[in-house]
């Protein structure tokens, strides 16, 4: 249980650097979505700054994010068999540490950034809680209704903007000019006003993290991810499937006209996310490199906390309250700046948990989460 249990911490600890990769480029080009979903006027290959960008982002754009929903549907997997094993009743208290999650990411988007995923993982987590105690065979009916309804509404935009000829042509000049010069107040307040817009996205994939939070649960059901040979058989057909048919499919993101940008960040990208898991677990069972799995380990320890810090030590680098570095340079410094921050948070994670058992967000969350319960 315990080798279990750490290659769960390493997965997290992967999945929040990796969704750092991507976020990084949205700091560092002062929050332009352009970053995520490439002008169809403009080639890929026209500059090195581009290429760099378009490599860096076919590796971690939707992957990491893909692996951190899959991992949540796990830890609440893993916390619905508590509950069962206490005679708690589910998903009872489970609801109150969700709205917890919910009201961490609406302090997250304020304060921080414009694209927090928990309060969309806060919201799936409490329609999947009333999933989760069904069967195996209701979850997989609910995971092929939510699914062909995440990729009609896919398909569905992918033809509005096709028949829509969208070209950006300083369309986020005036959302990149406040960041880059506007106060740390002024951002918050466009934040507040703009909040429906801003949290589109966090709504739209609600149905594909209800499809990736029941993955979770039915692979730590199946025992895709116990050290044994059954589960290094699932391993093997994750890393099979995850590599050999979601790698060419999210290499469709090089086809001119950014005419795949959508279907690979909310379709391709979570397939070539199972391969990733299996990759690392392969990689792991070899006990290389044992130094660099406990960092990440580490980091997945006090997730929660990373991710948090992560983005505010991103928008102090990149935005104009603080350094106001973006916009400045060229992606090869955007890529430094992930592996700086990276390194940071593994020597903080590290010195933390040898005075500490958890992060200190991840204390506060148990704190609250169990207040109702706790005798005065």
């Amino acid at each position: 249980m315990n080798n279990r249990i750490r290659l769960l911490d390493i997965f997290r600890g992967f999945a929040i650097l990796g969704t750092l990769g991507t976020n990084i480029w949205l700091f560092a080009e002062l929050g332009s979505i352009a970053t995520i979903y490439p002008d169809p006027a403009v080639s890929w290959w026209t500059s090195f700054n581009s290429i760099l960008k378009t490599f860096i982002l076919l590796l971690v754009n939707g992957k990491f994010l893909g692996i951190l929903t899959i991992m949540f549907g796990i830890g609440l997997e893993l916390k619905r068999r508590k509950a069962q094993r206490l005679g708690q009743k589910w998903p009872g208290l489970y609801l109150w540490s969700s709205f917890l999650l919910l009201l961490d990411g609406a302090l997250h988007y304020f304060l921080v950034m414009d694209y927090d995923i928990l309060m969309s993982y806060a919201v799936t987590a409490m329609i999947v809680a009333f999933i989760v105690n069904r069967s195996d065979r209701v979850i997989r009916r609910v995971m092929i209704g939510v699914g062909s309804f995440h990729l009609f509404l896919i398909s569905l935009i992918l033809v509005v903007l096709m028949n829509a000829h969208v070209t950006y042509d300083g369309a986020f000049t005036e959302i990149t000019e406040l960041y880059r010069s506007g106060s740390w107040l002024e951002q918050i307040r466009y934040r507040y006003d703009s909040f429906w817009a801003n949290r589109l996205e966090s709504i739209m994939i609600i149905p594909m993290n209800v499809f990736l939070f029941l993955t979770g649960v039915l692979l730590i059901r199946s025992g895709a991810l116990a050290p044994d040979e059954k589960g290094k058989a699932i391993r093997r057909t994750m890393l099979r499937w995850g590599l050999g048919v979601g790698l060419p499919l999210n290499l469709l993101i090089f086809v001119p006209g950014s005419l795949f940008a959508i279907p690979v960040r909310y379709v391709f990208a979570p397939v070539l996310s199972l391969g990733y898991m299996a990759l690392i677990a392969k990689i792991m069972e070899k006990d290389k490199a044992d130094w660099l799995w406990r960092r990440f380990e580490e980091i997945g320890k006090t997730a929660l906390s990373c991710y948090v810090l992560q983005n505010i030590i991103a928008s102090f680098i990149f935005y104009g309250w603080g350094l106001g570095l973006g916009g400045t340079y060229g992606a090869f410094f955007t890529l430094l700046i992930w592996i700086l921050i990276s390194g940071l948070l593994m020597f903080v994670s590290h010195l933390w948990l040898r005075r500490f058992a958890s992060g200190p967000v991840e204390w506060l969350w148990r704190w609250l989460s169990d207040m109702p319960v706790r005798k005065t």
